[in-house]
């Protein structure tokens, strides 16, 4: 058994595991065998729907190739780079870092991605080429401002 977070405390989830993640509630014999005895009925209702939820989750995951949710993850990180990529002005470490994170994910993982892998290949490739692009316009706006000043200073 593992914990959730829940807004009216800890929820108890079974992970399949048959083990307990935390040692067993301390207090009355009620508390021990019901670890949502001290929530309302609203809050037991919604610790039980969100461990439901939980469950179903991790099945669902259980059942799905390993392949699908990492490439699934390294869009995320593809979407993350854009992301800082499109603030104004452009977030370019941030941008970076994620990039990063999705070519030594792409890279790294290569020829263990599956079917959607060249997608992901030209993904990365497409991401690292809008990075240089943005850094060069960035780069060439930072010139023309110094090049603006220098003039503005001589006239």
């Amino acid at each position: 058994m593992s914990t959730l977070w829940t807004p009216g405390g800890e929820v108890p989830v079974d992970d399949g595991r048959g083990q307990s993640a935390s040692p067993p509630p301390q207090g009355t014999p009620d508390q021990a065998d019901d670890p949502l005895a001290g929530l309302s009925d609203e809050e037991r209702a919604q610790a039980e729907e969100l461990a439901q939820q939980l469950a179903e989750a991790r099945e669902q995951i259980a059942n799905t190739p390993a392949a699908v949710v990492v490439g699934n993850h390294a869009m995320g990180l593809y979407e993350l780079g854009a992301i800082h990529l499109s603030q104004q002005p452009p977030n370019l470490e941030e941008a970076r870092l994620a990039i990063d994170a999705l070519g030594t994910l792409v890279e790294g993982l290569e020829d263990r991605l599956g079917e959607h892998e060249a997608t992901l290949k030209e993904a990365l490739h497409q991401i690292r080429m809008a990075f240089v692009q943005v850094s060069r316009a960035m780069e060439g706006g930072a010139e023309d401002a110094e090049g603006s000043e220098e003039e503005a200073a001589e006239g």
